[in-house]
């Protein structure tokens, strides 16, 4: 994090990324003077509602980054940026995307929990776009030049007002990430009781073991013991109304939903408070480690692992069959994923995997047979990558 008194003193000159965070409710322009070097600026959590037409002077500018800002508009002077290719928007309050708003190298862009109703046909016109987070607005259709983004891999309209499901996306050939839940046309009308209501006063939490983006994973123990439950356990506690995936109860009907798989984290029960959404699940033992890391802004939508990380050829081909299963085992209760990769499994030194993060999943029995092998075959292009990553990372 930087500070404005740095910036304003000429101290950053030279720097490739900015981050600044200070309340502003203006552009300071002297970031500008950094014309020369900045590529990534992150203006997140501030007050700004407009971008000058100055920031075109920025050309070396690839990533901007504004999420919990006031804007209302996505601004047009971002369209003029001649090498911007990402741009993140998250949680701010933008009702309209004009026309020219888009940069035409725009690879990822990430618009998600804001207020929009319409997205302009100039997105379907993006061929390099890759990533595509939406999730969380009021969209009632998506534009049917759509069908043009070729190279789409990832894709988030969870938490919209899409009453059809848009054909357009489903023959994407490299759509391999794919959330949808939340919306009108696949609403899936179930409240699934396969494991016990308990209050969330029944138990402590304690040090927290993971968090991501719809909620937090603490270890816990029961004030008194009930059912036949394990003295600790974990505990998600889901966050917000909406995340960058989709709704918290779609995620936790869609857990309970899937439930008991060898590779899957078991549920164990659930609350369902008002403004209390958590589900408590099987301790994972310690020696399970995360797979793989997840994707960074240079490789977009592909999972990356720590520099020297090898696999033997056995734990490669145990790692893929048990994915494979947990793949069969998804579809055939009719669930998408929708984020399959290595940096959402769990691995140990016996090549046993565990396979978690159920957020961007999505149920998919409401649709035509001829929609749901198309959302098998979006996910099973997931799985493909999965495989060549456990082949990358193979030793020697």
């Amino acid at each position: 994090m930087h500070t404005l008194n740095q910036l304003k003193n000429g101290e950053l000159v030279g720097i490739t990324r900015l981050c600044l965070s200070e309340g502003l409710t203006e552009f300071p322009i002297e970031i500008l003077t950094l014309s020369d070097s900045l590529e990534v600026l992150d203006l997140s959590g501030n007050a700004l509602r407009s971008l000058p037409i100055e920031l075109t002077q920025l050309t070396k500018l690839k990533i901007i980054f504004a999420s919990n800002n006031q804007f209302e508009i996505l601004p047009e002077v971002l369209g003029q940026c001649e090498n911007l290719e990402m741009v993140g928007f998250k949680a701010n309050k933008i009702k309209q995307v004009p026309e020219l708003a888009l940069p035409i190298k725009l690879r990822w862009l990430i618009l998600t929990d804001n207020q929009i109703e319409v997205l302009p046909n100039t997105l379907g016109e993006r061929p390099r776009l890759q990533k595509l987070a939406l999730a969380g607005n009021k969209l009632t259709s998506l534009p049917e030049n759509m069908h043009q983004l070729h190279n789409l891999e990832l894709l988030r309209i969870s938490a919209n007002d899409l009453s059809e499901c848009p054909e357009q996306l489903l023959n994407l050939p490299k759509l391999a990430w794919f959330a949808f839940a939340g919306n009108p046309f696949s609403h899936a009308d179930v409240h699934i009781e396969s494991v016990p209501h308990v209050k969330s006063s029944s138990y402590a939490l304690h040090q927290v073991l993971g968090q991501g983006a719809s909620g937090v994973i603490s270890k816990a123990t029961w004030h008194e013991q009930i059912y036949d439950f394990p003295a600790q356990v974990a505990v998600k506690v889901f966050k917000g109304q909406v995340t960058s995936d989709g709704y918290p109860k779609d995620e936790l009907q869609v857990c309970l939903k899937v439930g008991g798989h060898k590779n899957l984290v078991r549920p164990l029960a659930q609350v369902t408070e008002v403004d209390y959404l958590a589900l408590i699940m099987e301790l994972i033992p310690h020696d399970y480690r995360n797979l793989g890391l997840p994707p960074s802004l240079d490789s977009c939508t592909r999972d990356t692992f720590e520099e020297g990380f090898t696999l033997s050829s056995g734990q490669i081909d145990k790692i893929i069959n048990q994915m494979q299963q947990v793949f069969e085992h998804l579809h055939a209760n009719q669930v998408c994923h929708g984020d399959l990769y290595a940096h959402n499994t769990l691995l140990n030194d016996n090549a046993n995997i565990i396979f978690g993060d159920f957020g961007a999943a999505s149920m998919y029995h409401m649709l035509s047979v001829a929609q749901q092998t198309k959302i098998k075959k979006i996910e099973s292009r997931a799985l493909m990558h999965f495989i060549d990553d456990m082949h990358s990372l193979r030793e020697g």
